[in-house]
């Protein structure tokens, strides 16, 4: 059988605290109860020492005529007595043990022969098939022994009128204290009602962080962390928009160009002249592929917290790859293309494909901005221990200024602009060295980009 758990906080703290409460309210209750019970009985007891010494005093002081110690033992019994009073039965004998005195309906006890004075002693007997309770006192001389004695039942009956007029408050106060509970809880709860009535209210465009002044303790991490979660937010949404626009406006720009060198193409009657406009129209339509795939391949990056499939990889093997698949574009160009590595393997581990996505950008990217008969080379090694990849070329670099940002989606610099030498596809997208970051981030690795005094970029990157 499943178990059924309310499914509210409010119902779950109230159930919770209510059969605790009741648990504790049940067992003081019963402690209660059985104290109260003890302390009866430990009253009764009283009660018989204190009969059995008014007795012992009534047969000294009344020794020489012991009968009228009996009248005045019955006067003591009318119907004027308190209902918790008892009316004790008692016997009294003399030194030798014969026996002086007994009222009417006294249990036939013996008489305690030990010699000397003694403390008081209890005793439970049974008398008639009913149980009693019996005192035996010897007067301070010896000369007198008393017996008193109760039935057991009217001590147990005064003992449970006790305990149920002690239990009866506390049963009574349970219906004032679930009242209590349900208000405390309610009262307890209203912070988290008046925070989602808060979240509840808010339009989807409204990220401001929750302002919630007196907010208790338990629930400030709570406040934060939502106020976390909305900061983050805004700040993805705001990324979000700025790349549409970015990338709106970065598409607008290839596909005008389309189609103006195709309306130079349709009006053109010079052959060259054609020629040239669809030779421009197939580089536009290059550069917005480019585009288009470089948009995808962030978007597919951009969700990752980790890498999916890691395995062990040699980053000299990969790199090698990659410079011989670009070697005929720099060959093209008069370009010298390179590659170094140290002796001993570097490995990593990663994924082969977006780590060879990230050196194929780095190495487009110098060859793109590097000059005819300059160099590219692509290094792997190691540096404090830690395996390192870069690419260095004598293009002309970029404004100091420009470094921080270079990594930026859509952004180039101005130097980088006039410099674009059209390898491959003239300017670039912007979006490269962004690629390379983020692919470099879950590699927990950095991308380092400055540039060299002799001239020219280097862009590294370093896992730490």
């Amino acid at each position: 059988m499943r178990r059924i758990v309310p499914n509210s906080l409010r119902a779950r703290l109230l159930l919770t605290v209510s059969i605790a409460t009741l648990l504790v309210w049940v067992a003081a209750g019963v402690v209660s109860y059985y104290k109260a019970l003890h302390e009866a009985d430990e009253l009764m007891d009283g009660q018989l020492a204190q009969s059995a010494k008014l007795l012992l005093a009534q047969v000294l002081h009344e020794v020489e005529d012991l009968s009228d110690t009996h009248a005045i033992t019955e006067t003591l019994d009318d119907d004027s007595s308190h209902p918790y009073e008892q009316h004790p039965e008692f016997r009294v004998w003399g030194a030798t043990g014969r026996l002086l005195l007994r009222s009417g309906n006294a249990p036939d006890t013996k008489w305690l022969n030990r010699p000397g004075h003694y403390p008081p002693t209890y005793a439970d007997i049974r008398h008639a098939g009913q149980p009693w309770r019996v005192l035996t006192m010897r007067s301070p001389d010896g000369r007198y022994q008393v017996q008193v004695a109760h039935p057991t039942k009217d001590r147990e009956r005064v003992g449970l009128e006790v305990a149920t007029q002690v239990a009866i408050p506390i049963v009574l106060a349970l219906p004032l204290l679930a009242l209590l509970v349900y208000f405390s809880v309610r009262r307890g709860l209203r912070p988290l009602e008046k925070l989602a009535a808060d979240v509840a209210a808010r339009s989807p465009d409204n990220l401001e962080i929750l302002s919630v002044p007196h907010a208790p303790r338990e629930t400030q991490p709570l406040v934060a962390a939502l106020n976390r979660l909305l900061t983050r937010l805004g700040a993805t949404l705001d990324n979000e928009r700025r790349f549409t626009a970015d990338a709106a406006h970065e598409l607008r720009t290839p596909l005008a160009a389309v189609k103006i060198q195709a309306q130079v193409a349709l009006a053109s009657t010079d052959p060259v002249d054609h020629q040239h406009a669809l030779r421009q129209v197939l580089a536009g339509a290059d550069r917005a592929t480019r585009l288009v795939e470089q948009l995808l391949r962030l978007a597919r990056l951009d969700p990752l917290a980790s890498l999916p499939d890691p395995r062990r990889l040699n980053l000299a093997e990969l790199a090698a790859e990659q410079v011989e698949s670009l070697r005929p574009i720099a060959d093209s160009r008069q370009q010298r293309l390179s590659s170094v590595a140290q002796t001993s393997p570097v490995e990593v581990t990663g994924d082969a494909d977006l780590l060879a996505v990230a050196l194929r950008n780095l190495l487009e990217n110098a060859l793109r901005y590097t000059p005819a008969r300059g160099f590219i080379e692509l290094g792997v090694g190691l540096e404090d221990g830690q395996p390192t990849i870069w690419v260095r070329d004598s293009g002309p670099g970029v404004d100091d200024s420009d470094l921080p940002r270079l990594a930026e989606r859509f952004y180039r610099g101005a130097r980088l602009e006039r410099e674009a030498g059209g390898v491959i596809g003239g300017e670039g997208s912007g979006l490269g060295l962004a690629i390379v970051q983020r692919i470099a981030e879950l590699h927990g690795a950095r991308l380092e980009i400055r540039n060299l005094a002799q001239g020219g970029l280097e862009s590294r990157l370093c896992w730490r």
